[in-house]
């Protein structure tokens, strides 16, 4: 596993729009600075994994929706992990998500949060 500069663990979903639009917005610059970012849902935010379920996400100015900062943070490298168990529990498909989602499981997520160098973690 490598190490990533930046993992951002969220566990809200459309319910705390404000800290999945901080998730995002941090996310997108930290890589915009050059960073390694990975975030990872967990909790309720695996929803946000599914196609098209973050699109209603706006909180308005100064903020950017979800639908403009998620494409944003996936083409500038930005790592998006799911939890599986997570999934499971929440009765989200592996078939609904995103393209660029990843499902792992656990064990992953201890690694990734013991081997980032900076984290946030956003519930």
């Amino acid at each position: 596993m490598s190490q990533t500069d930046l993992l951002i663990t969220l566990t809200a979903h459309e319910r705390d729009a404000n800290n999945v639009t901080i998730a995002f917005t941090m996310g997108v610059k930290a890589l915009e600075q050059g960073y390694s970012v990975e975030i990872l849902l967990l909790s309720d935010a695996v929803n946000l994994a599914a196609e098209g379920y973050a699109d209603k996400i706006d909180i308005g100015e100064p903020f950017l929706p979800i639908k403009k900062l998620l494409p944003a943070y996936l083409e500038n490298g930005g790592k998006f992990k799911v939890c599986s168990s997570c999934m499971e529990h929440n009765d989200v498909s592996k078939d609904s998500l995103l393209k660029e989602a990843e499902v792992v499981k656990a064990d992953y997520v201890i690694e990734a949060i013991m081997n980032a160098k900076k984290s946030l973690q956003l519930n």
